[in-house]
C-alpha cells in the first residue's frame, strides 16, 4: 500500500511519522517495554539485583496458595463491590440536586467539587484525625446526637470498622463522577421532559424512564474508571492503616507493593499485576457485554 502511494503522500506520511515520533519513542520506552517486560518477569526470580532466573509458571502456582494474596484479594473485592455502586449512586444524586436551578449553582458545585482534587496524602491525613477514635470530629459528632463515647467505635483501629472507615472517606472524592454525570444532565434535551410532563408523568417516572437512560453512556464511563480505580486503590489506605488492623485493609496493591519493593520478588509482583490486570479486564468486558443494551446515546 505504501509503494502505491504517490510521492507527495509518501511525504506526508514521512513528515507525520517525524511529528509524532517523541510520542512513539516515549510510548516504546515508557510503556511497551515496562509491559513486556514485566510479562517476561512473571516467569521469572527476580530480585532487580540479580539476573532473572526462568521458573516457568512457579509464580502463579505459588499465588494459588498464598493466603496472603487471597486475603488481599478478598479486600479489594469487598472494598470494589460496596464503594462502587454507592459512590456512583451518590454522585448521581448529588449531580441531579446540582442540576436544578437554584440561586448561586456555581458556588454550590465548586463545594462539592473541590475535595475530589485534594492531594491525596493531604485527604488521607486529614480523615486520619476525622476518624481518630478519642479526638475525631465523627465520633464528636456522633456524641452530639446522644451516643454513648463507649459505643462509639475505634474507626481505624477496630479490624470490623477500618473498611467501612476507608470506604466513607472514598464517597469524599465523587467529585470528578459528578461532574461527568453533570455534563450529561445539561445534554438531554428539554423537548424529552416537556413531552412527559405533557403526558403528566411525574418527578419519579421522568428521573427513571429519561434522566438514567439518558444519562448511560456517562454511567457506563464511569462505572469502567470506578472498576478501575477501586481495584487499585493504594495510597489512602498506605498512608493511614498501613495494612492493619490484621490486614483487614490490606489490599491487593498493598501487598504487590510490599513483595516487589520491600520484599523485592519483583517477579512475584509481576506475576500479581498480569492477574489483576486480567481481573480488571474481565470485569471491563463485562460491564460492556451487560451494558450494551441498556446504554443509549442520542441520535
Amino acid at each position: 500500500m505504501i509503494l502505491a502511494m504517490t510521492p507527495s503522500e509518501r511525504r506526508n506520511l514521512r513528515n507525520g511519522l517525524l511529528f509524532i515520533s517523541p510520542w512513539i519513542v516515549g510510548f516504546c520506552v515508557f510503556m511497551l517495554y515496562p509491559v513486556v517486560s514485566s510479562l517476561y518477569f512473571s516467569f521469572c526470580d527476580y530480585s532487580v539485583l540479580e539476573r532473572p532466573v526462568w521458573l516457568g509458571a512457579e509464580n502463579y502456582t505459588e499465588l494459588a496458595h498464598d493466603d496472603v494474596f487471597w486475603t488481599s484479594l478478598g479486600n479489594t473485592a469487598y472494598y470494589a463491590v460496596i464503594a462502587l455502586p454507592v459512590g456512583m449512586m451518590l454522585a448521581i444524586s448529588v449531580a441531579l440536586l446540582l442540576n436544578t436551578k437554584v440561586r448561586g449553582m456555581t458556588v454550590y458545585r465548586t463545594i462539592f467539587f473541590l475535595p475530589s482534587i485534594v492531594p491525596v496524602v493531604a485527604m488521607a491525613i486529614l480523615w486520619l484525625w476525622i476518624l481518630n477514635g478519642r479526638y475525631g470530629v465523627l465520633n464528636y459528632s456522633l456524641s452530639l446526637l446522644g451516643i454513648p463515647a463507649k459505643s462509639l467505635p475505634a474507626w481505624l483501629e477496630n479490624k470490623h470498622w477500618a473498611m467501612p472507615a476507608l470506604i466513607l472517606m472514598g464517597l469524599w472524592g465523587i467529585g470528578h463522577a459528578m461532574v461527568i454525570y453533570l455534563a450529561g444532565l445539561q445534554d438531554i434535551p428539554v423537548h424529552l421532559y416537556e413531552s412527559a410532563e405533557i403526558d403528566g408523568a411525574s418527578w419519579w417516572q421522568k428521573t427513571v424512564h429519561i434522566t438514567l437512560p439518558m444519562l448511560s453512556p456517562s454511567i457506563y464511563f464511569n462505572l469502567i474508571m470506578g472498576i478501575i480505580g477501586t481495584f487499585q486503590i493504594f495510597a489512602a489506605p498506605y498512608i493511614m492503616t498501613n495494612g492493619g488492623p490484621e490486614r483487614a485493609t490490606h489490599f491487593y496493591t498493598f501487598y504487590l507493593y510490599n513483595l516487589a519493593f520491600e520484599d523485592l520478588r519483583m517477579g512475584y509482583a509481576c506475576a500479581m499485576a498480569w492477574i489483576l490486570f486480567l481481573i480488571i479486564l474481565g470485569l471491563t468486558l463485562l460491564a460492556t457485554k451487560a451494558s450494551a443494551r441498556h446504554v443509549h446515546y442520542e441520535r
